[in-house]
């Protein structure tokens, strides 16, 4: 009783993501489909990769004909933000069976994590069984409705006007996700660093701006909170 619970509890949280996730998968399909890739191969791009972020990187980087390991290199830039979740996820969900861990890892996207951790520090009591429930229940709506909203745009992509102003859903969710997470100095030192370095070298090729700045806001997020935890520490 106590699973379904908050599973469910998880479900409504994640429910009104799908208002974000949909027209981001569509537009991530239609440009798939734009840029040659057939039906099969853009389902298994969100499918496997399930990183919407990355895949648009990859599959802008992909038509600028940038070398395969710049392509990689810049993709995993983009992801190594889910190393970061998976660390702070470790004391809630890390004693759960590893097979339940294989699942966490595969259904952690920026909405999940971003839901559930706020959970796991606003109820500090829930039992791991409970955050295994409540992640799930997260995940739930969201990741099926970005296959669909994936294959609705690949299939439904030349049907849609030229001129409909679709692009603005990726920065819009990014936004939604990204504010309520600044709650810390260091968070905000490294969102207000990454925005200043992909403006500064948005000169390099291959967008190797993304990597540099992705490489400097972490760097400069760390030492934020480096010097923050010194200044909290008894002297």
């Amino acid at each position: 009783m106590t699973f379904s619970r908050d599973y469910w509890h998880g479900f409504r949280d994640g429910t009104p993501f799908i208002l974000l996730i949909v027209p981001f998968g569509a537009v991530f399909g239609i440009v798939a489909t734009e840029a040659g890739l057939n039906i099969a191969q853009t389902m298994g791009f969100s499918v496997l990769v399930i990183a919407g972020a990355a895949q648009f990187v990859a599959l802008q980087m992909m038509l600028e004909n940038a070398p395969v390991l710049i392509v990689l290199a810049a993709s995993l830039a983009v992801n190594l933000r889910m190393a970061m979740y998976s660390a702070s996820l470790a004391p809630h969900l890390g004693p759960i069976s590893w097979w339940r861990r294989s699942i966490v890892a595969y259904f952690m996207i920026d909405q999940s994590y971003a839901a559930s951790i706020l959970k796991y520090e606003q109820t500090p009591d829930m039992s791991h069984a409970q955050k295994f429930a409540y992640y799930m229940g997260v995940a739930t709506p969201i990741c099926p409705a970005w296959y669909v909203a994936t294959w609705a745009g690949a299939t439904l992509g030349t049907a849609v006007p030229a001129g409909l102003p679709i692009d603005f859903v990726v920065p819009i969710t990014f936004l939604a996700l990204i504010v309520p997470m600044l709650r810390t100095l260091a968070h905000v030192v490294a969102a207000l660093v990454s925005i200043v370095g992909v403006l500064v070298f948005s000169f390099l090729p291959f967008n190797l701006g993304l990597l540099v700045a992705a490489v400097l806001a972490m760097m400069a997020g760390a030492e934020v909170e480096r010097r923050m935890s010194r200044a909290r520490a008894p002297s």
